[in-house]
């Protein structure tokens, strides 16, 4: 048998290969845990921020044409923590109102992305809070073309980091987006003026 075709270097050939495969595995693996001790951290400290658990809530961040809208639910009745996000997008929209980012600074251990220009230009930005059937949110528009990229940065990573549902600018997209929401009008004639705080609650 010609010596390339023998069963010694088949088998040779069979060890050298199942080794590079070997070598391989432990980066695979320990990139893989170290995304998932990341993940367990940014959820870890957004249950201190926001007062509930984050693996049975349910969050959203949507980029629309004229700004973006956040939305946190309770996945099952809670009604202690559905007051609780409620209070919480509340209080985020004032602190965001006022420039105030310190939030979404320490939940992801840095400083995310478009909340500089979101801060410097917060005059050009209009939030409003409605509630949701367990839970809120929180539409933060603008007319602005450089506060909307930078809405749309900010609503980019908080879907990645936070491993959560959403849709960009004009399409579908992010992960773990199992609720099917209502076309939702946020262009409505209640819209408050921008760099304003608009409690919507009482709509529907």
């Amino acid at each position: 048998m010609d010596r390339l075709g023998s069963p010694t270097f088949l088998v040779l050939i069979g060890v050298a290969s199942a080794g590079v495969a070997g070598c391989d595995q432990p980066r695979v693996t320990a990139a893989m845990a170290a995304e998932d001790t990341a993940f367990a951290e940014v959820q870890a400290r957004g249950q201190e921020a926001m007062g509930v658990d984050q693996y049975t809530s349910t969050h959203v961040f949507d980029a629309l044409p004229d700004g973006g809208r956040i939305e946190l639910q309770r996945d099952g009745d809670d009604a202690a923590g559905v007051a609780q996000i409620r209070r919480h997008l509340q209080e985020i929209a004032r602190a965001f109102g006022a420039g105030e980012f310190s939030a979404p600074a320490f939940v992801h251990m840095q400083d995310v992305p478009g909340t500089s220009v979101m801060a410097e230009k917060r005059d050009a930005i209009t939030y409003t809070y409605r509630e949701l059937p367990r839970g809120g949110e929180l539409e933060i528009m603008t007319q602005d073309s450089v506060v909307l990229q930078a809405i749309h940065q900010f609503m980019a990573f908080q879907r990645q980091d936070h491993r959560a549902g959403g849709k960009e600018h004009g399409m579908h997209g992010g992960m773990n987006h199992e609720m099917d929401h209502a076309p939702h009008d946020h262009r409505g004639g209640d819209h408050a003026p921008p760099g304003s705080v608009h409690d919507g609650s009482h709509l529907e």
